[in-house]
């Protein structure tokens, strides 16, 4: 499968540069899976060997942590969230990643809940190990089946070494081998695209 996706990256490599480095993403057409069964959906937090090329953000909601290489939010300013729908909408929409206190969760829900569930981004509880968790989420893509089969998930970018990206790809396969009902059976087609490009497949 390596040299499968180092073709399909050296195609893409040779299409018309753009002024910002592209981002890889993979794409996953699923086959033979019931969405209706809860077994069938998937909403994992998945580290990626070598990250994507940059940190994924996170937001922390809590009124006891004050210096943290993540957006800090106390709960007065969960409170503004609660008046504010297009700045509540806008951060759900820049940060990958919450964490939060458990005593804020009636809070959060209030306040963000309707734009936070529908993209499956509820905050995960804080742990005692805030920065180890923290490391990790940066390195972290989020791997999403709820309405359609198909998976489009982030895995490096046009700047990155190739085998860093092609390590990631084969990360992300065979944790949905893991992740599927039937494994690898449900997976029917896989592509790789750059953000401007169209996609190319890639033989599994």
């Amino acid at each position: 499968m390596a040299e499968k996706i180092l073709d399909a990256i050296k195609k893409l490599k040779t299409q018309e540069k753009r002024n910002f480095p592209q981002t890889f993403d993979l794409i996953v057409k699923l086959t033979g899976i019931d969405l209706k069964k809860p077994e069938s959906k998937i909403n994992d937090e998945f580290k990626l060997p070598h990250g994507y090329g940059v940190d994924s953000k996170i937001g922390i909601f809590s009124d006891t942590i004050k210096n943290s290489d993540a957006m800090i939010m106390n709960s007065a300013e969960l409170e503004r969230f609660t008046k504010d729908k297009r700045a509540a909408k806008k951060l759900v929409k820049d940060i990958d990643f919450f964490l939060a206190e458990s005593k804020l969760m009636p809070l959060v829900g209030k306040s963000l809940g309707q734009f936070l569930a529908p993209r499956g981004r509820m905050p995960k509880l804080l742990s005692s190990d805030v920065n180890s968790t923290i490391d990790n989420l940066k390195k972290s893509i989020r791997i999403r089946v709820k309405d359609s089969p198909v998976i489009q998930c982030k895995i490096g970018k046009e700047t990155m070494d190739d085998e860093k990206v092609i390590e990631n790809a084969k990360a992300v396969f065979k944790h949905l081998e893991t992740r599927l009902p039937k494994g690898r059976a449900n997976i029917g087609k896989l592509y790789l695209k750059l953000t401007m490009s169209e996609p190319i497949e890639i033989e599994v």
